[in-house]
């Protein structure tokens, strides 16, 4: 899936667990912090390739206009490439394994469950069947297995889209409303006490 649908469902899933502690006097999940480890997995993976391609342009051996093209691997240095290292990094980023590891790691540090990093697992719940096999099938049981499921739907054709920004879309207008009704309600509960 892409970056921006990953930040918003983790959003999204933030604020529907901050109205459920909410309605139980639990203490709430930083909604920015959940969004950052929701993009974590992929900013991990593809964040250096990146800063070695504008390095590469900043230093004149990548030409601008080839920025976001890919020449065949012959023509071009590992350096100006940069996305070899992609497949060395994804498997780390999008593991189970590695994420239940370090969310264990978290908790023994800081004596509580770190619920923001569950932003991280559903990026890699998500990418599990939004990834076919062809373009970076999800090693979420690295490096135990390197099986992957092979029945991903690819998170880049146009019905998939739609029907992702469409939930998405409605998933943040309930948002709304429901502030909208609390407001109201609130408002209301006021005038009766007067």
């Amino acid at each position: 899936m892409d970056i921006f649908a990953h930040a918003l469902w983790a959003n999204a899933g933030a604020r529907k667990l901050n109205q459920i502690a909410d309605k139980k006097g639990n203490q709430k999940f930083s909604i920015a912090w959940t969004t950052f480890w929701g993009i974590f997995p992929d900013l991990f993976a593809f964040s250096w390739p990146f800063a070695l391609r504008i390095f590469a342009v900043l230093s004149g051996s990548l030409a601008l206009s080839n920025f976001f093209q890919r020449p065949p691997i012959a023509e071009e240095s590992a350096f100006q490439n940069g996305f070899a290292v992609v497949g060395n990094l994804y498997p780390y980023s999008h593991s189970l394994i590695i994420f239940a590891a370090v969310f264990l790691i978290v908790w023994l540090i800081y004596r509580r469950p770190r619920f923001e990093l569950l932003g991280w697992g559903l990026h890699i719940l998500i990418d599990i069947f939004s990834h076919s096999i062809q373009f970076y099938p999800t090693p979420f049981l690295f490096p135990i297995s390197d099986w992957r499921f092979p029945y991903g739907v690819a998170w880049s054709g146009q019905i998939f889209m739609i029907i992702n920004y469409s939930l998405l879309l409605i998933v943040f207008l309930y948002f709304a409303i429901s502030k909208i009704r609390r407001k109201n309600n609130a408002r209301s509960n006021k005038v009766q006490d007067l």
